[in-house]
């Protein structure tokens, strides 16, 4: 039996594409048990994080296990398996930890370093034990991946970066406004630079999520969601106020211990050149091809 790993991310496939392969929870739990259902594979363990999708599975076959793990993905994320095969890659026993292990340490990640991926794949591993599709190739892969995550950003600088894009803007604007140093810039000045700030999220699918999470926990006073679809925006502004009003954000320099609550609304597209003259701070997350903040209306 041999590891294989089949998968996309942002470094192979467009983020429109990420964003209709994205898997409901349900959907990944069919997908590790279809997996290990089928002939070529006897272990399955799923990384589905925004970025991100890989299916690793203990495969007797390599040329089987390809087609049968590709064309799993497919049925499960909804994208045509004609559609999604270009942005797929494979990775074949040695290579296949490697890259689990570059994953693990951050290296594979938008932001090099970003430390969210340690807890993304320690919630792989959970999935795969309580469905008892991890056997002991996967169980001893993934521990072992998460010590050596963990080793990278205890004993080298990888995780100064910042956790997430949107960590590492806001270190930007820290140092730039004389509360910290750019990329060097601590979470504490990056939250005092975000208290009490108007931020604008253009786009409502997963990375905008993320975005809007993390703008969120630092300490932003007001997030206003644009996107295309109604619905969408509406719908993650209200997963935004629920979370404030269940205080699962953090608590912001001097706010005396207290978690400041963050407002949201959404508003449509044509409203973005208008918010923008409210707006501290803007993040674009969309699947547009085309551009959608123009230099004229960024100048307006």
């Amino acid at each position: 039996m041999s590891l294989l790993v089949v998968g996309l991310s942002h470094r192979t496939a467009p983020v429109s594409v990420l964003e209709r392969a994205a898997l409901s929870q349900d959907a990944q739990i069919k997908l590790l048990q279809d997996t290990v259902a089928a002939e070529p594979a006897t272990e399955a363990a799923l990384l589905a994080t925004c970025n991100r999708i890989e299916l690793y599975a203990d495969v007797d076959k390599f040329h089987a296990g390809v087609a049968e793990l590709s064309t799993l993905l497919a049925q499960h994320s909804g994208v045509g398996l004609d559609e999604l095969t270009p942005y797929l890659y494979v990775h074949y026993e040695d290579r296949a930890v490697h890259h689990l292990f570059s994953v693990a340490c951050g290296l594979d990640s938008m932001v090099v370093g970003e430390g969210q991926i340690l807890g993304q794949i320690k919630d792989s591993l959970a999935l795969a034990q309580d469905l008892h599709t991890a056997g002991r190739l996967l169980n001893d892969l993934f521990q072992q991946a998460l010590r050596v995550g963990k080793r990278a950003h205890s004993e080298t600088g990888i995780d100064r970066a910042g956790q997430s894009l949107v960590t590492f803007g806001l270190q930007q604007l820290a140092g730039g406004s004389g509360t910290g140093s750019g990329a060097g810039a601590s979470t504490e000045s990056v939250k005092c630079w975000a208290a009490g700030r108007k931020a604008l999220v253009i786009g409502a699918g997963s990375m905008s999520s993320l975005a809007a999470a993390t703008l969120a926990r630092l300490g932003v006073a007001e997030i206003v969601v644009a996107n295309r679809t109604p619905d969408r925006a509406e719908r993650l502004a209200q997963i935004i106020n629920e979370n404030s009003e269940n205080s699962q954000y953090g608590e912001n320099p001097g706010s005396g211990g207290a978690v400041t609550p963050v407002s949201a609304r959404a508003v449509p597209m044509e409203s973005v050149p208008f918010e923008l003259t409210r707006a501290d701070i803007a993040v674009s997350c969309t699947g547009a091809t085309g551009l959608v903040l123009t230099a004229g209306i960024i100048a307006a």
